[in-house]
């Protein structure tokens, strides 16, 4: 059975922006924000309200690496592995994350969409290597250990029925 996409969210995100070519990065962050992804149903939907082509839209959210096709999870782990955080051991700790999150280099995220472990090239938080983020908040002077104790308090926030920003 196919499940009907409801689009209540994209035409709350849409009311709130101008129906102009250049709201198209607001709308799609918007959208990414709240679905943690751009899913594939609100390329047409979206193209249409705002009066551009569907391949206009889908070349924007390809082309910025911020946006996602793919489903996220609730909290987004991004582990450093520049230069200076590869040097001081930023390997180990994202093995550690994706041991306990059952993850590989494959599979990023979770089954239950809770958690999304990705490497990145730099954080900008060189001083702090090795360094990652859990939804933009940096954590520096990582270690496996400090990784999984960080990862029992995501867990236990989500317990609580809590996220964290």
């Amino acid at each position: 059975m196919t499940r009907q996409f409801d689009f209540a969210p994209v035409d709350r995100i849409l009311d709130s922006h101008p129906s102009s070519e250049l709201s198209t990065i607001a709308i799609l962050q918007d959208i990414q924000e709240h679905y943690h992804y751009l899913p594939r149903e609100v390329f047409p939907y979206v193209a249409k309200a705002i009066g551009v082509g569907e391949a206009r839209l889908y070349g924007v959210a390809t082309f910025y690496e911020n946006f996602s096709l793919e489903p996220k999870g609730k909290y987004v782990i991004r582990c450093c592995d520049g230069t200076a955080c590869h040097v001081r051991g930023s390997i180990p700790i994202l093995e550690r994350l994706r041991q306990e999150l059952g993850l590989t280099d494959g599979k990023k995220t979770t089954d239950d969409l809770n958690f999304t472990v990705e490497t990145v090239s730099c954080l900008g938080a060189c001083g702090l290597a090795p360094a990652m983020t859990v939804n933009g908040t940096v954590y520096g002077a990582m270690t496996p250990d400090k990784a999984s104790e960080l990862l029992s308090e995501l867990k236990a926030e989500l317990a609580k029925g809590g996220e964290r920003a």
